[in-house]
């Protein structure tokens, strides 16, 4: 994923961890190897920020994103000669007119795709950061993230104590997807147990004696911190 920088200094462009303390915990209770974070590419340049799945911003810039975005709509609404655009345009100028982010509307297929290559900060989700907020990065990142709409699951193991990145929403057959498509492509079941009764019980056979472990189907909707081991047909 990518998560955009807007008028915040000390961030570099590149990758950087997202920090979530709960992987030092399975580390030190599965005795793993090594511990992976989920890792996020940082865009600090304004012309790529278009790219990004989020934008963190200092709290107080909501006026300039939607002025900035504000700008784009009716410089292209004045050159469009596309009616079904023009339209599309008009809300968006109406919108943001009342101060309000693009993200807040909702958009059909139709017009997803054609704004897909437009350069508007506010229709990705906006994450606005106090000066409290920035005195601790790893922090911020990891909130951002989660407020962009992503949650993260583990696998953990004497190799490692992993995190990976899925869309909240998604389902087990979808996250078993993010970690290998062999994997998904042979789904049988999922066995999964919470972070919070994993961690009440100390480990895993107190946590399958207390009936916490689990066999999920495919479409079991994963929940943030969810410990998953996928069963599949290699």
């Amino acid at each position: 994923m990518k998560i955009g920088i807007y008028g915040l200094e000390g961030f570099s462009q590149g990758k950087s961890n997202i920090v979530d303390e709960r992987i030092k915990v399975l580390e030190q209770m599965f005795k793993s190897a090594k511990r992976v974070y989920i890792q996020a590419d940082i865009v600090t340049e304004e012309p790529f920020l278009k790219e990004a799945d989020g934008i963190i911003a200092q709290e107080g810039s909501k006026l300039v994103l939607i002025m900035t975005d504000l700008e784009f709509v009716e410089t292209r609404l004045e050159r469009s000669a596309d009616e079904q655009e023009k339209a599309m345009l008009r809300r968006f100028k109406e919108h943001l007119g009342k101060e309000s982010l693009l993200s807040q509307l909702e958009l059909s297929e139709a017009e997803k795709k054609a704004v897909s290559g437009y350069p508007l900060l506010t229709l990705k989700p906006v994450f606005f950061a106090g000066q409290a907020d920035l005195e601790n990065k790893e922090k911020l990142l990891f909130e951002a993230y989660n407020s962009f709409g992503y949650i993260s699951f583990f696998t953990a193991g004497e190799k490692d104590a992993h995190a990976w990145s899925i869309r909240k929403g998604a389902n087990a057959w979808e996250a078993s997807g993010a970690i290998h498509s062999d994997i998904q492509r042979g789904f049988i079941r999922a066995e999964v147990v919470g972070y919070g009764d994993l961690t009440k019980d100390g480990g895993m056979n107190q946590a399958r004696s207390n009936n916490h472990l689990r066999l999920e189907n495919k479409e079991y909707t994963v929940q943030d911190g969810d410990i998953i081991t996928f069963r599949f047909n290699k």
